[in-house]
């Protein structure tokens, strides 16, 4: 079961667009099944539903989102294939529920299926693989030159350009690049032009390709030299053997001239190709998301024990701190192998000696600051709030670089195996505000992001300046942020939205800024090498420049040979 669909929005000169989703791929086996027929084995299928709207509904295809919990139930019946979601009991072999996310982050999973009555349908298992199929791996930079063209002017030179096609499945032609013309030159030299591959060969390395030449002409008549046809699978290995050049023949003359040999040589001076790797790579090559929870405990949040207090627990209704936490967290513990969460607090004077404190652990085990699931977060909340004053002021800085460090741990691996996600939850400004532009800018240079949530009705402007989406961030010595890793969000403008869309709000950013992180490091998923690399989504348009080193796209280079 295959899927998805990516954005058709137009990008602007020089960027990859994001596709909207990945492509993910589920392949399934079962083991050890329940034989419902008496004298023969179990024709088994399975169906695969998708939660949405509240309710199951079949699906055929699956795109990945990381923002959203993405709830999936596999059911394997006795049958050729159930005609609807409505099965008789006496062919249903058993079920399984999980996440798309927990099945990208373990990349393989197996689980026991379950009875209706919820009881392990004996020793059945499945399991489920998931790929990554987005079509799409990268782009390629190409240079051509040529010697010796045919002179088709009579009182100087040729002005050559140079066409580069794609051929179709329907045998019609795309034109993938058109070069700049070169003036009064038979040996001329091209600059170099980058190009998806999706766009070159709808990343089909032996799909035909075809490069024709041409006299220009101001009037529009263009003169034809020759053209050539090659697969980019032929470019490479050409280039690889130093003997990428091919006869620019016009076949007009190769008919009438019984000595002829061609109008030319077009030769390929340069192929650098670049893979670009997704967020889902990322994932699936094992990198692990640990989230660290600040909450603010300043005195501006009111008496806890006052039902207008913004820590107020009401037995019925969670408070916004408390919506915000598992909204983020429960996506989030997806790609976690251990579930555990650093919980932290500031703002507040803490047990034995009531000193203030910016960056305590709310389970008040210094020792250990991490908590089981976001259920365990939520407990150690709940039982932080007797025992701690709420006092100020509210300084984040400290929290911030107390992840950095623990991030500045992993990036001296050299690997991307762990990123972190910093949650900050707070009602009001932050007070150590130089300090805290400090830290991010710092911080942007590690494996992490920070979400900050706003809760109350504070006013947030001064908030927006820490979120570069209006400019790069500066540090108060004013040095810029090396990438925005930023997400300032005012719960109160999703106090009425659900907790997903809260989810997705808050962490639309996260996996651009990811493969943003690794990109600029170069390097790539686990498991892949600098020369080896499997390619992820992203589409580039035709004949547009991109830019490498750039977040998103910052390719981790493949020079095939030396010009």
């Amino acid at each position: 079961m295959s899927a998805g669909s990516e954005c058709g929005a137009s990008a602007a000169p020089g960027v990859v667009p994001a596709p909207c989703a990945s492509k993910v791929e589920l392949r399934l086996s079962c083991r050890h099944l329940l034989d419902r027929d008496p004298l023969t084995k179990s024709d088994p299928s399975v169906a695969l539903l998708l939660r949405s709207q509240g309710q199951w509904v079949q699906v055929f295809t699956l795109d990945y989102y990381f923002e959203e919990v993405q709830r999936l139930r596999f059911e394997v019946y006795d049958s050729p294939g159930p005609s609807g979601l409505e099965c008789q009991d006496d062919d249903f072999l058993g079920g399984m529920e999980c996440t798309l996310g927990q099945i990208v982050a373990q990349k393989k999973m197996t689980r026991a299926l379950l009875l209706k009555s919820g009881r392990n349908a004996g020793k059945s298992t499945i399991t489920v693989i998931a790929e990554d199929i987005s079509t799409n791996n990268g782009y390629v930079e190409l240079s051509f030159r040529a010697r010796k063209l045919d002179d088709k002017d009579l009182f100087s030179k040729s002005d050559p350009f140079l066409e580069l096609y794609r051929v179709n499945d329907d045998q019609s032609e795309q034109l993938v690049h058109r070069t700049e013309v070169v003036k009064n030159n038979l040996s001329p030299a091209w600059e170099p032009f980058k190009v998806s591959l999706n766009c070159l060969c709808s990343c089909e390395e032996t799909r035909p390709l075809k490069c024709l030449v041409w006299d220009h002409d101001s009037r529009g008549k263009h003169d034809f030299i020759g053209e050539f046809a090659t697969t980019f699978a032929e470019m490479q290995q050409a280039f690889q053997q130093d003997q990428a050049q091919w006869d620019c023949v016009n076949a007009k003359y190769k008919q009438k001239k019984r000595n002829y040999k061609n109008s030319g040589v077009v030769i390929l001076a340069a192929l650098k190709l670049y893979r670009v790797h997704s967020f889902l790579d990322y994932i699936m090559g094992g990198c692990r998301i640990h989230c660290t929870v600040a909450i603010d405990f300043t005195a501006s949040n009111g008496d806890p024990r006052n039902s207008c207090s913004l820590h107020y627990i009401n037995p019925f209704q969670p408070n916004e701190y408390l919506q915000a936490l598992v909204a983020v967290g429960e996506i989030c513990q997806d790609y976690d192998s251990d579930k555990r969460f650093s919980a932290l607090g500031f703002g507040a004077r803490i047990p034995p000696k009531f000193e203030v404190s910016h960056d305590f652990a709310i389970n008040f085990n210094p020792e250990d600051d991490e908590c089981e699931g976001i259920q365990g977060v939520v407990e150690a909340y709940q039982n932080c709030l007797p025992r701690v004053q709420l006092y100020g002021p509210t300084n984040v800085a400290p929290i911030i670089s107390k992840v950095a460090r623990m991030a500045a741990a992993e990036e001296h691996t050299g690997e991307a195996s762990q990123y972190y996600i910093l949650l900050v939850l707070t009602d009001g400004v932050v007070t150590d505000m130089a300090d805290t532009r400090e830290a991010i800018v710092r911080a942007s240079h590690l494996p992490m992001s920070i979400i900050i949530v706003g809760v109350g009705n504070a006013d947030f402007t001064d908030m927006q300046t820490l979120d570069g989406d209006d400019g790069v961030l500066r540090s108060p010595r004013g040095e810029p942020a090396a990438r925005d890793i930023v997400q300032f969000v005012p719960f109160r403008e999703l106090k009425n939205a659900s907790p997903a869309a809260l989810a997705k709000c808050v962490l639309a950013e996260v996996p651009k800024q990811l493969v943003g992180y690794y990109s600029h490091k170069e390097l790539p998923p686990r498991g892949l090498s600098t020369h080896a690399q499997g390619g992820g989504p992203g589409s580039a348009p035709c004949g547009r420049p991109e830019r490498p080193g750039r977040p998103g796209v910052s390719p981790v280079s493949s020079t095939l040979g030396v010009p």
